[in-house]
């Protein structure tokens, strides 16, 4: 390869949204290369993890898309507009749809409406990382070599260092391979690197102060890059706090077998979450998210404990696809049972008069609410009752699981509009240049930390990007 190629379209990273993006804009006519900083041939990235379920808010992708919009619009309390809630809303099923077109496979996962479209064979199907052969590998496999069919190619261990700019004009792309620097000229570039979560910095400054006692429950090889190459050309940014993640048993720092499955998710929103003073600090109402949100947020991370009864062990905890019962302690992760609370306490290393003072105002809150009292509980912090059912804990055996935070992706990213091209503080597009995927910020997240859709976001910003630069090029 020359040392100053030129494409049409230039794509950083080899995900599901690049491959997409590379995919259909070769699809329309168009030169393509994709730069990967992996070098082996199944790199590892965030899309050979995934579950592979494509849905909007855990609804299905193929609802009608006002019910989808409005379903956007709840779970991020309006931070994603309206006009971006219908772009994802509209264009979700197409997205199911031309995957199908290149082959890709699909099957019903479990009776949940957001298990409808699941890329096949699943990737959730026991503890631990079980991804090759599954779900997220098969897709990239295939749309390698579909890329590569159409004309198209990937540069594996192409790192890119900085974005080439004329006059304004996002021009290329500047990276390393094989040890040289070259430059890699286009009509347009496609950011598409994902999210920042495995840049220890940029988690510090935006995220958790401990970023080493947050899991990584994905591959963790987003380190920000496309983001920082924006920012030096003036992009702007959307919140950079939020990240989309679950809770986990904190064990899964020394056990691989307790990530990326099991979640504790089931256990916390129907029991209670307390820190290392016994007291509750979020409200287990929201979801795991949220949650997974606050545990970072605490001065210690690794502080947090999940409490619970054996209703909601034997019910919602059993009720996964992977549940944590019999999953947690069948691969050896800490699960202290006791029939009191005191005898609880010791054995979790809790204050016992400020955990039995947590439960006990739970159970209370929770009784009056049966009675009549109106949503959410009249706790500190709140507790939510509408979207997971809260459950007394009150049947001992009672247990607690010490539990972590997992980090999948940061929902922030860079600017975009609604064609995903990057923009300026002053919402001016900067020209030639596309975010798509994780790296496209606006579409989920916000104050509330509302989750929309991992794959399907990818989906449809990267089918956008393609087809928006094939109307501004002219094919080489």
């Amino acid at each position: 390869m020359g040392a100053n190629e030129q494409h049409d379209v230039v794509i950083i990273g080899g995900g599901v949204a690049g491959l997409i993006a590379a995919n259909r804009a070769a699809q329309l006519g168009m030169t393509v290369i994709v730069l990967e900083k992996g070098t082996a041939e199944k790199y590892l990235c965030n899309t050979r993890f995934t579950g592979g379920s494509l849905h909007i808010c855990h609804r299905d992708i193929m609802h009608d898309e006002a019910v989808l919009q409005q379903a956007i619009r709840d779970n991020t309390a309006g931070y994603v507009t309206e006009d971006f809630a219908l772009l994802i809303a509209r264009n979700g099923r197409r997205v199911v749809r031309w995957l199908q077109d290149e082959g890709l496979k699909f099957m019903r996962a479990s009776a949940s409406e957001h298990h409808r479209w699941v890329l096949a064979p699943p990737g959730r199907s026991k503890p631990g990382v079980d991804w090759e052969g599954r779900a997220g590998d098969v897709l990239l496999q295939r749309l390698e070599r579909q890329l590569k069919q159409r004309g198209g190619a990937i540069l594996r261990g192409a790192h890119a260092q900085s974005l080439l700019s004329e006059g304004g004009r996002c021009v290329g792309v500047a990276a390393l391979h094989a040890g040289a620097r070259q430059s890699f000229r286009a009509h347009a570039v496609i950011i598409a690197d994902g999210g920042f979560q495995g840049n220890a910095d940029m988690m510090r400054q935006y995220v958790t102060k401990h970023p080493e006692r947050i899991k990584q429950r994905g591959a963790g090889t987003g380190h920000g890059d496309g983001l920082r190459m924006a920012q030096a050309l003036g992009a702007a940014v959307s919140n950079l706090e939020p990240f989309y993640g679950h809770v986990l048993s904190r064990d899964a720092f020394t056990n691989d077998l307790l990530w990326p499955y099991p979640l504790l998710d089931a256990l916390v929103t129907a029991g209670i979450l307390v820190n290392g003073r016994g007291e509750r600090f979020a409200d287990e109402g929201r979801g795991g998210v949220y949650v997974a949100n606050a545990i970072a947020r605490l001065d210690d991370p690794l502080s947090a404990v999940c409490i619970f009864d054996r209703d909601i062990w034997e019910q919602p905890g059993a009720r996964e696809l992977v549940p944590p019962n019999p999953n947690l302690p069948a691969v050896g992760g800490t699960l202290h049972k006791a029939d009191d609370l005191n005898t609880l306490a010791g054995l979790a290393g809790l204050p016992a008069a400020a955990l039995k003072a947590a439960v006990t105002g739970y159970n209370r809150a929770l009784s009056a609410a049966t009675q009549g009292s109106s949503d959410p509980l009249p706790l500190t912090p709140e507790r939510r009752t509408l979207r997971y059912k809260p459950m007394p804990i009150a049947k001992p055996p009672f247990f607690a699981v010490p539990v972590a935070s997992g980090i999948t992706y940061t929902m922030g990213g860079l600017s975009i509009d609604l064609h995903t091209q990057v923009v300026r503080g002053d919402g001016a597009p900067i020209d030639g240049l596309y975010a798509a995927g994780i790296a496209a910020g606006g579409l989920e997240g916000g104050p509330q930390i509302g989750y929309v859709a991992g794959l399907a976001r990818c989906g449809v910003t990267a089918l956008t990007a393609a087809e928006h630069i094939a109307t501004q090029v002219k094919p080489a």
